[in-house]
């Protein structure tokens, strides 16, 4: 007998629907087609233990599993519940009719427990998207599941409660989120807040800045000055995430299996710091079986790349193409799969390899030519895609030691989404611009008009600090951002000489 249940393969960040076909014959065997990997194979013994403990009878046919489309990679363990749904039916042991009608994924366990899969979110919209009846997934995942509107979501335990639920003997209780409001009620909670921080008025302005205009910026000092500390808190500056935003970031986290049994919806940006040991796959995503790297688990959120020198040059060159076009792209021979990857840059540094060049009370002990060359392990054209810089230098014992709170991350956040709201209106009418940072030459010198004033401060500060040609279109999406952090309809002087002071890394005379 033939009978059929859905399941669904991730490609990429998405779902594509898979049809579970399994036929019983006269016979021994148990044979899975339609390129299973080995996870997938291995599934024949898990269903056998599974449906014993359960108390069914292990069918004494011959049965063959055909996953459809045949062309399409299957992997994992998720196909376990819906292939032995399918034995079921074709053996009679539950009616084959309702099985059409939803969408079965989960693992099961030798004793028939299901336990918890990736990519349930895409998973979901695919079946809201085919108009399924519902979804039956493990419970842990259920929450994950419920967050897509207009689809019955059933979580289990075991293979036996699927099955009662199936036959009508007995009922799975619907898991319902109001998607809104679990939005709503996590929605800017951080557990960093700039309020924390003493002192460092000039980097908390600059990240200020770098937060208004979506600008990727680096910090540059010795060690125990704060850098890693303020970059923790920079999710708590930026524009809360919208509920597009949310599905899209946490769409991305189930695909790589990261969303934890409580959670149902990421409302926070995202902050990923990963080690200077990366590879690049690691970074950018891809791989045998291709997963989202860190770049694209940064999506809508921050990439904190610290000690930004001691990584391989491959793994930061790798990074350049997904800085400007906001996504990236893993090409293999059957197949090319593009992961989002719209995140902003925060790196840090030492000054040197002893870390203490331009100290204010340690003395720097690296050879003549030191500082320069540890500045050049991070290349030119990746610099060129950073717009700001700035030196961090140690908090003094007496701010350290003062009483009260600085500014709260809140109030920042406050000043940060007014200077983004004017952004949005700007670019209304260009597509795929969001923020300053994103402008490019012909929008630069469309919404970045300098008086003569302020072209003679430009000219002055490219000749007499030894700036790089490649700085100026920097300078000018900065000044347009601080500008906007004063609802200033034009750019003023003072607003350009600060943007200035935000490229200390393209100074001929740092490192000499």
């Amino acid at each position: 007998m033939l009978v059929k249940t859905y399941g669904s393969a991730i490609v990429g960040v998405n779902a594509v629907t898979v049809t579970v076909e399994v036929n019983t014959s006269p016979g021994l065997g148990f044979s899975i087609v339609g390129l299973p990997d080995n996870a997938v194979k291995e599934s024949s013994q898990r269903i056998a233990s599974a449906l014993a403990e359960s108390g069914f009878r292990v069918p004494g046919q011959n049965v063959i599993v055909n996953l459809a489309p045949a062309d399409l990679k299957k992997e994992g363990t998720a196909y376990d519940l819906s292939i032995a749904i399918a034995i079921l039916g074709a053996v009679g042991m539950i009616k084959a009719d309702p099985l059409e009608q939803y969408v079965i994924m989960g693992e099961l366990g030798l004793d028939g427990i299901l336990r918890p899969i990736k990519g349930v979110l895409p998973i979901a919209i695919e079946a809201r998207r085919r108009q399924c009846k519902g979804i039956i997934v493990p419970i842990e995942n259920a929450r994950e599941a419920a967050i897509v509107n207009n689809l019955n979501v059933y979580g289990a335990h075991s293979l036996k409660e699927v099955a009662d639920f199936l036959a009508g003997e007995s009922t799975l209780e619907q898991t319902v989120v109001d998607t809104r409001a679990e939005f709503a009620r996590s929605l800017n909670t951080y557990e960093y807040d700039f309020a924390d921080v003493k002192g460092q008025e000039t980097v908390k302005r600059c990240l200020e800045i770098a937060a208004a205009g979506g600008h990727n910026a680096i910090m540059i000092g010795p060690p125990g000055s704060g850098k890693s500390m303020l970059a923790k808190r920079m999710p708590g500056i930026l524009p809360p995430l919208t509920l597009s935003e949310s599905l899209e970031t946490t769409q991305i986290h189930s695909v790589a299996g990261l969303m934890r049994k409580e959670d149902s919806l990421i409302s926070v940006r995202p902050f990923r710091a990963p080690h200077h040991t990366i590879s690049d796959v690691a970074l950018v995503g891809g791989g045998a079986n291709p997963k989202p790297g860190e770049i694209s688990l940064a999506h809508n959120g921050v990439l904190f790349l610290d000690e930004l020198p001691e990584f391989k040059r491959t793994v930061l060159e790798v990074l350049r193409q997904p800085m400007e076009e906001r996504c990236v792209t893993i090409s293999r021979a059957k197949m090319t799969i593009e992961y989002p990857a719209a995140f902003m840059l925060i790196a840090a540094m030492n000054p040197c390899p002893c870390g203490y060049y331009n100290h204010p009370t340690i003395d720097c002990t690296c050879p003549a030519g030191a500082v320069k060359r540890y500045l050049n392990k991070v290349s030119g054209p990746l610099m060129d895609r950073i717009d700001l810089h700035i030196e961090v230098t140690p908090v003094p014992v007496s701010q350290l030691n003062k009483e009260g709170r600085a500014e709260s991350s809140a109030t920042i956040r406050e000043r940060v989404v007014a200077a983004r709201a004017i952004q949005t209106a700007r670019f209304a009418d260009h597509p795929g611009v969001h923020c300053n940072a994103q402008m490019g030459s012909k929008l630069t010198r469309q919404f970045c008009v300098l008086t003569d004033e302020c072209r003679a401060i430009m000219e002055q500060a490219m000749n007499r600090l030894g700036l790089s040609a490649r700085a100026y279109d920097r300078i000018l999406k900065v000044s347009r951002t601080i500008a906007d952090l004063e609802a200033s309809p034009d750019i003023r002087p003072y607003h350009l000489q600060e943007a200035i002071t935000y490229r200390s890394l393209d100074r001929d005379s740092w490192g000499n």
